[in-house]
Protein backbone atom coordinates (compact mmCIF):
# COMPACT_ATOMS: atom_id res chain seq x y z
CA UNK A 1 0.00 0.00 0.00
CA UNK A 2 3.18 2.36 0.87
CA UNK A 3 4.87 1.46 -2.34
CA UNK A 4 1.67 2.24 -4.64
CA UNK A 5 1.43 5.30 -2.50
CA UNK A 6 4.87 6.73 -2.93
CA UNK A 7 4.19 5.49 -6.74
CA UNK A 8 1.29 8.07 -7.02
CA UNK A 9 2.75 10.77 -5.06
CA UNK A 10 5.26 10.94 -7.81
CA UNK A 11 3.06 10.27 -10.81
CA UNK A 12 1.28 13.33 -9.59
CA UNK A 13 3.85 15.38 -8.98
CA UNK A 14 4.84 15.62 -12.79
CA UNK A 15 1.38 15.40 -13.97
CA UNK A 16 -0.38 18.02 -11.79
CA UNK A 17 1.69 20.73 -13.63
CA UNK A 18 1.87 18.59 -17.27
CA UNK A 19 -1.94 18.35 -16.80
CA UNK A 20 -2.33 22.34 -16.33
CA UNK A 21 -0.47 23.01 -19.31
CA UNK A 22 -2.63 20.38 -21.62
CA UNK A 23 -6.12 21.73 -20.00
CA UNK A 24 -5.05 25.25 -20.95
CA UNK A 25 -3.70 24.52 -24.58
CA UNK A 26 -7.15 22.68 -24.73
CA UNK A 27 -9.61 25.33 -23.64
CA UNK A 28 -11.68 27.18 -25.99
CA UNK A 29 -11.18 31.11 -26.08
CA UNK A 30 -15.27 31.24 -26.82
CA UNK A 31 -17.63 28.67 -25.25
CA UNK A 32 -21.40 28.42 -26.24
CA UNK A 33 -24.21 29.16 -23.68
CA UNK A 34 -27.18 26.74 -23.27
CA UNK A 35 -29.52 29.42 -24.44
CA UNK A 36 -27.71 30.52 -27.25
CA UNK A 37 -25.02 33.13 -28.35
CA UNK A 38 -21.26 32.85 -27.22
CA UNK A 39 -18.80 34.57 -24.30
CA UNK A 40 -15.23 35.11 -24.37
CA UNK A 41 -13.38 32.88 -22.29
CA UNK A 42 -10.25 35.22 -21.43
CA UNK A 43 -6.35 34.01 -21.08
CA UNK A 44 -6.83 34.94 -17.24
CA UNK A 45 -9.80 32.30 -16.82
CA UNK A 46 -7.79 29.73 -18.80
CA UNK A 47 -4.49 30.13 -16.65
CA UNK A 48 -6.89 29.86 -13.54
CA UNK A 49 -8.88 27.36 -14.63
CA UNK A 50 -5.90 25.06 -15.48
CA UNK A 51 -4.27 26.23 -12.02
CA UNK A 52 -7.20 24.56 -10.10
CA UNK A 53 -6.45 21.05 -12.18
CA UNK A 54 -3.28 21.27 -10.98
CA UNK A 55 -4.10 22.13 -7.42
CA UNK A 56 -6.71 19.42 -7.55
CA UNK A 57 -4.27 16.61 -8.94
CA UNK A 58 -1.46 17.59 -5.94
CA UNK A 59 -3.69 17.67 -3.49
CA UNK A 60 -5.43 14.32 -4.17
CA UNK A 61 -2.51 12.33 -4.71
CA UNK A 62 -0.58 14.73 -2.08
CA UNK A 63 2.11 14.94 -4.39
CA UNK A 64 3.35 16.97 -2.19
CA UNK A 65 2.29 18.60 1.16
CA UNK A 66 -0.82 19.81 1.06
CA UNK A 67 -0.22 23.15 2.53
CA UNK A 68 2.56 23.87 -0.06
CA UNK A 69 -0.29 23.01 -2.73
CA UNK A 70 -1.65 25.50 -1.24
CA UNK A 71 0.61 28.34 -1.97
CA UNK A 72 0.34 27.70 -5.61
CA UNK A 73 -2.30 30.94 -6.16
CA UNK A 74 0.59 33.21 -4.96
CA UNK A 75 3.61 31.52 -7.27
CA UNK A 76 1.69 31.27 -10.36
CA UNK A 77 -1.49 33.09 -10.50
CA UNK A 78 0.29 36.47 -11.03
CA UNK A 79 3.23 35.52 -12.73
CA UNK A 80 1.10 34.17 -15.58
CA UNK A 81 -0.78 37.56 -15.41
CA UNK A 82 -4.56 35.46 -14.05
CA UNK A 83 -4.72 37.97 -10.84
CA UNK A 84 -2.33 40.56 -9.49
CA UNK A 85 -0.27 39.84 -6.40
CA UNK A 86 -2.06 41.96 -3.73
CA UNK A 87 -5.45 39.78 -5.08
CA UNK A 88 -3.87 36.51 -5.30
CA UNK A 89 -2.60 37.14 -1.37
CA UNK A 90 -5.40 39.20 0.17
CA UNK A 91 -7.68 35.83 0.78
CA UNK A 92 -4.52 34.45 3.24
CA UNK A 93 -5.69 37.11 5.90
CA UNK A 94 -9.25 36.58 5.24
CA UNK A 95 -11.29 37.78 8.48
CA UNK A 96 -11.91 33.79 9.26
CA UNK A 97 -8.93 32.74 9.19
CA UNK A 98 -8.13 34.85 12.39
CA UNK A 99 -11.33 33.10 13.99
CA UNK A 100 -9.00 29.66 13.72
CA UNK A 101 -6.16 31.71 14.88
CA UNK A 102 -7.78 32.69 18.01
CA UNK A 103 -9.87 29.30 18.22
CA UNK A 104 -6.34 27.19 18.39
CA UNK A 105 -4.80 29.47 20.77
CA UNK A 106 -7.53 29.03 23.32
CA UNK A 107 -7.53 24.92 22.68
CA UNK A 108 -3.90 25.00 22.99
CA UNK A 109 -4.10 26.86 26.30
CA UNK A 110 -6.62 23.88 27.58
CA UNK A 111 -3.90 21.48 26.33
CA UNK A 112 -1.15 23.31 28.06
CA UNK A 113 -3.20 22.90 31.02
CA UNK A 114 -5.04 19.75 30.94
CA UNK A 115 -8.13 21.19 31.14
CA UNK A 116 -9.31 18.83 27.99
CA UNK A 117 -8.40 15.66 29.67
CA UNK A 118 -10.37 16.89 32.84
CA UNK A 119 -13.66 17.58 30.96
CA UNK A 120 -13.13 14.38 29.05
CA UNK A 121 -12.66 12.11 32.22
CA UNK A 122 -15.32 14.38 34.36
CA UNK A 123 -17.67 13.19 31.69
CA UNK A 124 -16.83 9.58 31.15
CA UNK A 125 -17.09 9.21 35.57
CA UNK A 126 -20.98 9.72 34.75
CA UNK A 127 -21.58 7.16 32.35
CA UNK A 128 -21.42 3.96 34.48
CA UNK A 129 -19.06 0.97 33.78
CA UNK A 130 -21.52 -0.79 31.29
CA UNK A 131 -19.12 -1.39 28.12
CA UNK A 132 -21.91 0.12 25.96
CA UNK A 133 -22.25 3.40 28.29
CA UNK A 134 -18.84 3.53 28.48
CA UNK A 135 -18.25 3.87 24.60
CA UNK A 136 -21.15 6.43 24.79
CA UNK A 137 -19.46 8.47 27.71
CA UNK A 138 -16.11 8.72 25.04
CA UNK A 139 -18.15 9.67 22.05
CA UNK A 140 -19.92 12.07 24.33
CA UNK A 141 -16.40 13.41 25.05
CA UNK A 142 -14.59 13.58 21.97
CA UNK A 143 -17.23 14.97 20.21
CA UNK A 144 -17.76 17.88 23.11
CA UNK A 145 -14.20 18.62 22.88
CA UNK A 146 -13.60 18.60 19.32
CA UNK A 147 -16.44 21.03 18.49
CA UNK A 148 -13.57 23.38 19.42
CA UNK A 149 -10.39 21.87 19.50
CA UNK A 150 -8.75 20.34 16.90
CA UNK A 151 -10.07 16.42 16.01
CA UNK A 152 -6.03 14.83 16.00
CA UNK A 153 -5.58 16.56 19.19
CA UNK A 154 -9.00 15.69 21.04
CA UNK A 155 -8.54 11.72 19.86
CA UNK A 156 -4.55 11.52 20.30
CA UNK A 157 -5.94 12.51 23.95
CA UNK A 158 -9.26 10.58 24.21
CA UNK A 159 -6.62 7.64 23.13
CA UNK A 160 -4.20 6.81 26.00
CA UNK A 161 -7.21 6.23 28.19
CA UNK A 162 -9.59 4.60 26.26
CA UNK A 163 -6.59 2.03 25.91
CA UNK A 164 -6.85 1.54 29.76
CA UNK A 165 -10.07 1.04 29.42
CA UNK A 166 -9.85 -1.96 26.94
CA UNK A 167 -6.88 -3.49 28.97
CA UNK A 168 -9.16 -3.52 32.16
CA UNK A 169 -11.87 -5.26 30.04
CA UNK A 170 -9.47 -7.94 28.31
CA UNK A 171 -8.76 -9.11 31.93
CA UNK A 172 -12.03 -9.15 33.22
CA UNK A 173 -13.43 -10.60 30.26
CA UNK A 174 -10.97 -12.16 27.38
CA UNK A 175 -12.14 -13.26 24.58
CA UNK A 176 -14.38 -11.67 21.28
CA UNK A 177 -16.59 -10.04 23.32
CA UNK A 178 -13.32 -7.71 24.81
CA UNK A 179 -12.61 -7.69 21.30
CA UNK A 180 -15.59 -6.08 19.99
CA UNK A 181 -15.48 -3.53 23.07
CA UNK A 182 -12.06 -2.11 21.83
CA UNK A 183 -13.30 -2.16 18.09
CA UNK A 184 -16.49 -0.05 18.99
CA UNK A 185 -14.17 2.29 21.28
CA UNK A 186 -11.80 3.19 18.89
CA UNK A 187 -13.83 3.56 16.06
CA UNK A 188 -16.24 5.41 18.09
CA UNK A 189 -13.54 8.18 19.36
CA UNK A 190 -12.63 8.30 15.93
CA UNK A 191 -16.31 8.95 14.45
CA UNK A 192 -17.44 11.37 17.73
CA UNK A 193 -14.09 13.41 16.61
CA UNK A 194 -15.40 13.84 12.89
CA UNK A 195 -18.85 14.61 13.96
CA UNK A 196 -18.19 16.52 16.93
CA UNK A 197 -15.93 19.11 14.05
CA UNK A 198 -19.63 19.24 12.03
CA UNK A 199 -20.56 21.46 14.41
CA UNK A 200 -19.09 24.51 15.07
CA UNK A 201 -17.49 27.18 12.73
CA UNK A 202 -14.06 26.34 14.50
CA UNK A 203 -14.43 22.21 14.39
CA UNK A 204 -13.08 21.34 11.16
CA UNK A 205 -11.59 23.76 8.85
CA UNK A 206 -13.94 23.04 6.02
CA UNK A 207 -16.42 24.78 8.01
CA UNK A 208 -14.91 27.83 8.26
CA UNK A 209 -14.29 27.41 4.73
CA UNK A 210 -17.75 27.71 3.78
CA UNK A 211 -18.60 30.40 5.76
CA UNK A 212 -15.91 32.71 4.45
CA UNK A 213 -17.24 31.21 0.49
CA UNK A 214 -20.52 32.61 1.25
CA UNK A 215 -19.77 35.73 3.33
CA UNK A 216 -17.40 36.98 0.39
CA UNK A 217 -16.26 34.85 -2.43
CA UNK A 218 -19.11 33.43 -3.74
CA UNK A 219 -21.01 35.67 -6.53
CA UNK A 220 -22.72 38.56 -4.61
CA UNK A 221 -26.24 37.52 -5.11
CA UNK A 222 -26.00 34.52 -2.54
CA UNK A 223 -23.91 36.37 -0.21
CA UNK A 224 -24.89 36.55 3.82
CA UNK A 225 -23.21 35.78 7.05
CA UNK A 226 -22.83 32.73 8.19
CA UNK A 227 -22.39 33.45 12.00
CA UNK A 228 -21.16 31.04 14.70
CA UNK A 229 -24.88 30.77 15.92
CA UNK A 230 -26.34 30.34 12.18
CA UNK A 231 -23.98 27.51 11.41
CA UNK A 232 -24.84 25.71 14.73
CA UNK A 233 -28.35 25.75 13.44
CA UNK A 234 -27.09 23.56 11.15
CA UNK A 235 -23.92 21.46 12.31
CA UNK A 236 -25.31 20.53 16.30
CA UNK A 237 -28.44 18.82 14.75
CA UNK A 238 -26.30 17.03 12.24
CA UNK A 239 -24.11 15.65 15.22
CA UNK A 240 -26.27 15.07 17.77
CA UNK A 241 -28.60 12.96 14.78
CA UNK A 242 -25.54 11.05 13.71
CA UNK A 243 -24.08 10.15 17.82
CA UNK A 244 -26.25 7.73 18.63
CA UNK A 245 -26.88 6.27 15.63
CA UNK A 246 -23.14 5.75 14.96
CA UNK A 247 -23.28 4.28 18.84
CA UNK A 248 -25.99 2.04 17.90
CA UNK A 249 -24.83 0.64 14.91
CA UNK A 250 -21.39 0.35 16.79
CA UNK A 251 -22.43 -1.05 19.68
CA UNK A 252 -25.67 -3.53 18.96
CA UNK A 253 -25.55 -4.58 15.70
CA UNK A 254 -21.89 -4.68 13.80
CA UNK A 255 -19.45 -5.57 17.11
CA UNK A 256 -21.87 -5.86 19.94
CA UNK A 257 -20.33 -5.44 23.02
CA UNK A 258 -20.84 -6.95 26.84
CA UNK A 259 -23.76 -6.12 28.88
CA UNK A 260 -22.96 -6.38 32.02
CA UNK A 261 -20.67 -3.83 34.17
CA UNK A 262 -16.92 -3.42 33.99
CA UNK A 263 -15.32 -3.85 37.44
CA UNK A 264 -12.61 -1.28 37.69
CA UNK A 265 -13.28 0.77 34.93
CA UNK A 266 -14.87 3.55 36.91
CA UNK A 267 -12.01 3.38 39.26
CA UNK A 268 -9.89 4.18 36.47
CA UNK A 269 -11.57 7.59 35.15
CA UNK A 270 -11.48 8.32 39.22
CA UNK A 271 -7.61 7.42 39.02
CA UNK A 272 -6.97 9.73 36.29
CA UNK A 273 -8.86 12.27 37.80
CA UNK A 274 -7.18 12.76 40.82
CA UNK A 275 -3.71 12.30 38.86
CA UNK A 276 -4.73 15.49 37.35
CA UNK A 277 -4.79 17.53 41.01
CA UNK A 278 -6.94 20.21 41.83
CA UNK A 279 -7.67 22.79 39.41
CA UNK A 280 -4.20 25.17 38.78
CA UNK A 281 -4.92 29.13 38.30
CA UNK A 282 -3.96 28.66 34.36
CA UNK A 283 -6.69 25.90 33.91
CA UNK A 284 -9.19 28.19 35.81
CA UNK A 285 -8.35 31.43 33.27
CA UNK A 286 -8.29 29.40 30.63
CA UNK A 287 -11.98 27.44 31.48
CA UNK A 288 -13.28 30.94 32.07
CA UNK A 289 -12.02 32.51 28.79
CA UNK A 290 -13.14 29.18 26.73
CA UNK A 291 -16.80 29.63 28.73
CA UNK A 292 -17.21 33.23 27.85
CA UNK A 293 -15.93 32.87 24.21
CA UNK A 294 -18.24 29.95 23.62
CA UNK A 295 -20.84 31.78 24.98
CA UNK A 296 -19.64 34.96 23.39
CA UNK A 297 -19.85 33.22 19.85
CA UNK A 298 -23.53 32.18 20.51
CA UNK A 299 -25.05 34.97 21.28
CA UNK A 300 -23.30 37.41 19.67
CA UNK A 301 -26.23 38.87 17.89
CA UNK A 302 -28.35 39.56 21.16
CA UNK A 303 -25.24 40.78 22.62
CA UNK A 304 -25.77 43.51 19.64
CA UNK A 305 -28.89 44.27 20.12
CA UNK A 306 -28.45 44.61 23.63
CA UNK A 307 -26.25 46.76 23.75
CA UNK A 308 -25.56 48.79 20.27
CA UNK A 309 -21.93 49.88 21.14
CA UNK A 310 -21.06 46.10 20.05
CA UNK A 311 -21.87 46.31 16.53
CA UNK A 312 -18.39 46.46 15.60
CA UNK A 313 -17.80 43.05 17.54
CA UNK A 314 -17.25 39.88 14.96
CA UNK A 315 -16.72 36.39 15.83
CA UNK A 316 -13.08 36.45 14.45
CA UNK A 317 -12.74 39.32 17.05
CA UNK A 318 -14.37 37.74 19.92
CA UNK A 319 -11.41 34.61 19.13
CA UNK A 320 -8.86 37.11 18.89
CA UNK A 321 -9.98 39.32 22.23
CA UNK A 322 -9.82 36.13 23.24
CA UNK A 323 -6.39 34.67 22.37
CA UNK A 324 -5.09 38.23 23.84
CA UNK A 325 -6.14 37.80 27.25
CA UNK A 326 -4.53 34.53 27.74
CA UNK A 327 -1.07 35.93 26.62
CA UNK A 328 -1.95 39.16 28.82
CA UNK A 329 -3.33 37.42 32.09
CA UNK A 330 -0.24 36.14 34.45
CA UNK A 331 -0.24 32.71 36.69
CA UNK A 332 2.98 33.55 38.23
CA UNK A 333 3.85 37.24 38.69
CA UNK A 334 7.33 36.66 40.43
CA UNK A 335 8.40 34.38 37.02
CA UNK A 336 6.46 36.77 34.84
CA UNK A 337 4.71 33.21 33.67
CA UNK A 338 1.41 33.72 31.67
CA UNK A 339 -1.43 31.60 30.74
CA UNK A 340 -0.42 31.48 27.47
CA UNK A 341 2.98 31.60 25.86
CA UNK A 342 4.70 32.05 22.52
CA UNK A 343 6.06 28.48 22.45
CA UNK A 344 2.90 26.84 22.65
CA UNK A 345 1.42 28.75 20.42
CA UNK A 346 4.04 27.54 18.01
CA UNK A 347 2.34 24.07 18.35
CA UNK A 348 -0.56 25.74 16.35
CA UNK A 349 -1.48 23.71 13.12
CA UNK A 350 0.21 26.85 11.08
CA UNK A 351 -0.14 24.60 7.60
CA UNK A 352 -3.90 24.72 7.77
CA UNK A 353 -4.06 28.45 7.73
CA UNK A 354 -1.81 28.64 4.71
CA UNK A 355 -4.59 25.87 3.17
CA UNK A 356 -7.67 27.39 4.26
CA UNK A 357 -5.61 30.61 2.57
CA UNK A 358 -4.91 29.03 -0.82
CA UNK A 359 -8.02 27.22 -1.23
CA UNK A 360 -9.66 30.79 -0.90
CA UNK A 361 -7.52 32.63 -2.74
CA UNK A 362 -7.96 30.00 -5.41
CA UNK A 363 -11.81 30.61 -5.10
CA UNK A 364 -11.22 33.92 -5.36
CA UNK A 365 -9.78 33.79 -8.99
CA UNK A 366 -12.36 31.41 -10.21
CA UNK A 367 -14.73 34.21 -9.32
CA UNK A 368 -12.67 37.03 -10.61
CA UNK A 369 -11.53 35.69 -14.03
CA UNK A 370 -14.56 34.16 -15.64
CA UNK A 371 -14.04 30.69 -14.50
CA UNK A 372 -17.16 30.58 -12.39
CA UNK A 373 -19.25 31.32 -15.49
CA UNK A 374 -17.68 29.28 -18.09
CA UNK A 375 -18.41 26.18 -15.61
CA UNK A 376 -21.91 27.49 -15.29
CA UNK A 377 -22.26 27.44 -18.74
CA UNK A 378 -21.54 23.84 -19.22
CA UNK A 379 -23.99 22.99 -16.75
CA UNK A 380 -26.96 24.28 -18.00
CA UNK A 381 -27.17 21.47 -20.27
CA UNK A 382 -28.21 18.86 -17.74
CA UNK A 383 -30.61 21.58 -16.06
CA UNK A 384 -34.02 20.12 -14.42
CA UNK A 385 -32.55 16.68 -12.53
CA UNK A 386 -34.63 17.03 -9.31
CA UNK A 387 -32.59 18.33 -5.94
CA UNK A 388 -32.55 15.27 -4.39
CA UNK A 389 -30.80 13.27 -6.74
CA UNK A 390 -28.09 16.14 -7.46
CA UNK A 391 -27.53 15.84 -3.52
CA UNK A 392 -27.16 12.59 -3.22
CA UNK A 393 -24.80 12.78 -6.20
CA UNK A 394 -22.58 15.60 -4.70
CA UNK A 395 -22.58 14.16 -0.69
CA UNK A 396 -22.02 10.57 -2.33
CA UNK A 397 -18.87 11.86 -4.47
CA UNK A 398 -17.99 14.21 -1.54
CA UNK A 399 -17.50 11.11 0.83
CA UNK A 400 -15.80 8.70 -1.61
CA UNK A 401 -13.42 11.49 -2.24
CA UNK A 402 -12.32 12.41 1.43
CA UNK A 403 -11.72 8.78 2.01
CA UNK A 404 -8.55 9.57 -0.04
CA UNK A 405 -8.07 12.97 0.61
CA UNK A 406 -8.09 15.96 3.21
CA UNK A 407 -11.45 17.35 4.33
CA UNK A 408 -10.56 20.72 3.86
CA UNK A 409 -8.41 20.09 0.12
CA UNK A 410 -11.80 18.85 -0.93
CA UNK A 411 -13.68 21.42 -0.07
CA UNK A 412 -11.51 24.56 -1.59
CA UNK A 413 -11.64 22.40 -4.47
CA UNK A 414 -14.91 21.49 -5.14
CA UNK A 415 -16.83 24.57 -3.33
CA UNK A 416 -16.00 27.38 -6.38
CA UNK A 417 -17.00 24.27 -8.73
CA UNK A 418 -20.59 23.61 -7.30
CA UNK A 419 -21.09 26.96 -6.38
CA UNK A 420 -20.60 27.33 -10.74
CA UNK A 421 -22.69 24.71 -11.99
CA UNK A 422 -25.41 25.64 -9.23
CA UNK A 423 -27.26 28.25 -11.62
CA UNK A 424 -26.65 26.13 -14.56
CA UNK A 425 -28.75 23.14 -13.24
CA UNK A 426 -31.61 25.34 -12.10
CA UNK A 427 -30.40 25.64 -8.60
CA UNK A 428 -29.46 27.71 -5.75
CA UNK A 429 -26.00 27.41 -4.34
CA UNK A 430 -26.45 27.15 -0.65
CA UNK A 431 -28.10 23.17 -1.50
CA UNK A 432 -25.08 22.20 -3.27
CA UNK A 433 -22.19 23.62 -1.46
CA UNK A 434 -23.66 23.41 2.55
CA UNK A 435 -23.80 19.31 1.71
CA UNK A 436 -20.97 19.30 0.15
CA UNK A 437 -19.27 21.51 3.20
CA UNK A 438 -21.32 18.62 5.55
CA UNK A 439 -20.36 15.33 3.36
CA UNK A 440 -16.65 16.15 4.12
CA UNK A 441 -16.30 15.59 7.89
CA UNK A 442 -18.39 12.12 6.88
CA UNK A 443 -15.14 9.73 5.71
CA UNK A 444 -15.80 6.99 7.85
CA UNK A 445 -14.11 3.49 5.99
CA UNK A 446 -10.36 4.10 5.38
CA UNK A 447 -7.35 5.04 8.13
CA UNK A 448 -6.20 7.68 5.84
CA UNK A 449 -9.63 9.29 5.32
CA UNK A 450 -9.22 11.40 8.76
CA UNK A 451 -6.31 11.75 11.31
CA UNK A 452 -8.67 10.61 14.41
CA UNK A 453 -9.51 7.65 11.31
CA UNK A 454 -5.28 7.19 11.63
CA UNK A 455 -4.39 7.67 15.18
CA UNK A 456 -6.91 4.58 16.31
CA UNK A 457 -6.09 2.32 13.44
CA UNK A 458 -2.83 2.98 14.89
CA UNK A 459 -3.48 1.28 18.57
CA UNK A 460 -3.50 -2.03 16.45
CA UNK A 461 -7.11 -2.68 18.13
CA UNK A 462 -9.06 -2.57 14.78
CA UNK A 463 -8.16 -3.91 11.05
CA UNK A 464 -9.03 -2.27 7.98
CA UNK A 465 -11.47 -4.83 6.69
CA UNK A 466 -13.39 -3.94 10.20
CA UNK A 467 -12.75 -0.11 9.77
CA UNK A 468 -14.58 -0.73 6.39
CA UNK A 469 -17.42 -2.74 7.42
CA UNK A 470 -18.71 0.06 9.58
CA UNK A 471 -17.15 3.01 7.52
CA UNK A 472 -19.85 1.65 4.57
CA UNK A 473 -22.71 0.95 6.54
CA UNK A 474 -22.28 4.66 8.12
CA UNK A 475 -21.36 6.35 4.63
CA UNK A 476 -24.92 5.10 3.73
CA UNK A 477 -26.42 6.36 6.91
CA UNK A 478 -24.76 9.77 6.86
CA UNK A 479 -25.83 10.14 2.75
CA UNK A 480 -29.13 10.08 3.65
CA UNK A 481 -28.98 12.00 7.00
CA UNK A 482 -27.40 14.94 5.09
CA UNK A 483 -29.92 14.54 2.19
CA UNK A 484 -33.09 14.70 4.43
CA UNK A 485 -31.31 17.70 6.07
CA UNK A 486 -30.41 19.81 2.90
CA UNK A 487 -33.79 19.47 1.95
CA UNK A 488 -35.14 20.74 4.99
CA UNK A 489 -32.61 22.09 7.98
CA UNK A 490 -30.19 23.96 5.41
CA UNK A 491 -33.07 25.99 3.95
CA UNK A 492 -35.01 26.67 7.14
CA UNK A 493 -31.23 28.03 8.53
CA UNK A 494 -30.46 29.97 5.30
CA UNK A 495 -34.13 31.39 4.34
CA UNK A 496 -33.17 30.22 0.95
CA UNK A 497 -36.05 27.65 -1.20
CA UNK A 498 -34.83 25.16 -3.24
CA UNK A 499 -38.00 24.27 -4.77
Amino acid sequence: MSDFRTKLQWLGLFAGPIAALLVYQALPVHYSMPGGGSEDFTHAGRVTLSVMIWMAIWWLTEAIEISTTALLPIAVLPLFGAVSIVDATAPYAHRLIFLYLGGFIVALSMQRWGLDKRIALATLTLVGTRPANMIGGFMIATAGLSAFMSNTATTAMMLPIALSVIALLKEKQPGGAASNFGVCLMLGIAYAASMGGISTLVGTPPNAFLASFVEGTIDEQYRSEMSFARWMMIGVPMTLIMLPIIWFLLTRLLYPVPSGRLEGGGEIMRKELRALGPMKRGEQVTLIIFLATAICWITRPFLQELFPFLSGLTDPGIAIIAATLLFMIPVDTAKREFVMNWNTALKMPWDILILFGGGMSLASAVKATGVAEFIGGQAGHFAGVPNVVLILIVVTAVILLTELTSNLATTATLLPVLASLAPGLGVHPYLLIFTATIAASCAFMMPVATPPNAIVFGSRQITIPQMVKAGVWLNIVGIIVITVLAMFLIETVTGVKFN
